[in-house]
């Protein structure tokens, strides 16, 4: 259990990261901040979770074998 939240630490601190490289302000029309805000906070949030649960599954079937 720990772990997983260690792993959800870990990743949601490279997923920031990652995302403040991306020029969100180029992709949508203007005064629509809010909605680009939105977006943004979303792509992170299914970002944290699909690599998070990606590498609790690789580890737990390696762990198997």
């Amino acid at each position: 259990m720990y772990g997983k939240i260690f792993v959800y630490i870990l990743v949601s601190i490279l997923v920031i990261w990652s995302l403040d490289s991306i020029n969100i302000n180029a992709i949508f029309k203007k005064n629509r901040v809010i909605q680009a805000q939105l977006f943004y906070f979303f792509l992170g949030l299914s970002l944290i979770y699909l690599i998070t649960n990606f590498i609790m599954d690789l580890y737990t079937s390696i762990k198997i074998f």
